[in-house]
């Protein structure tokens, strides 16, 4: 009677081990499912924001050339023609980078340039698109050559910095209808802390935060600095300008 009580026992322990271990099964199961439509959100969102930051951005610049040149094809062709040239290279790259979001490919945002010689060429594009002369600086304290500065930076931190400033310009550009833009980037290299901070200021007309209902553009500003550990926030007011300010950690990568 014991060892048939054992055996009796020794069965009733297995069928509960082998109930537990399915039970744990499916609750993995249901995890991994969980997960997958997570990434697969994240990933949607991501591509949204790429389409969004790119797509649009050109667009605009799209826009303005065309209007310029429709505006000087009879006074000044010669420059009229060299706008249009100017589109069409816009439109092939535009048509290039819609391609890389919908495949899923992660391109080099600053297409090879480094990090200040890609905002550089921002803040010169938008000088001649509206004829604003942007304010811009880069400080690194304490000093240390730009190249030391660009190996403590990941390629997303570098990505977000630059996206951040191209969708300030575009929409300062599109919205605000300002004469002043102060652009700058502070990194501050001493331990603890690490970090870099980024200003986007402009004089023009500003909005009512509790009112304004975050599109894709300062939606996608929050995010892609949240998914770098950062922090986003906006200061303005109706006439009273505009203010973007984030910062987030330089995590090394040595």
């Amino acid at each position: 009677m014991i060892v048939f009580g054992l055996v009796i026992l020794f069965l009733q322990l297995l069928v509960d081990a082998v109930l537990a271990q399915k039970q744990s099964q499916d609750r993995l199961r249901e995890y991994a499912l969980q997960i997958e439509e997570l990434a697969t959100l994240q990933e949607r969102n991501r591509i949204a924001r790429d389409i969004h930051d790119s797509l649009g951005h050109s667009l605009t610049i799209f826009n303005i050339h065309l209007e310029a040149a429709l505006r000087l094809i009879y006074s000044e062709p010669t420059e009229a023609e060299a706008l249009l040239l100017e589109v069409k290279q816009i439109s092939k790259q535009s048509l290039q980078e819609v391609r890389e979001s919908v495949m899923m490919l992660r391109a080099d945002r600053l297409q090879g340039k480094s990090l200040f010689e890609a905002i550089a060429i921002l803040v010169k594009e938008f000088q001649r698109t509206t004829g604003i002369i942007p304010q811009y600086k880069f400080e690194v304290f304490p000093e240390c050559s730009f190249d030391n500065l660009s190996k403590d930076l990941s390629d997303s931190q570098k990505s977000t910095i630059y996206r951040l400033v191209q969708e300030s310009l575009t929409n300062i550009y599109k919205h605000s209808a300002a004469s002043e833009v102060e652009i700058t980037i502070q990194a501050i290299l001493k331990e603890p802390g690490k970090e870099i901070k980024v200003w986007i200021k402009d004089n023009g007309r500003g909005f009512n935060l509790n009112q304004h209902t975050c599109g894709f553009g300062l939606q996608g500003m929050k995010e892609r600095t949240s998914a770098i550990s950062g922090d986003l926030k906006i200061k303005t007011a109706p006439n009273q300008g505009c203010e973007i300010y984030a910062s987030f950690p330089i995590n090394p990568l040595s």
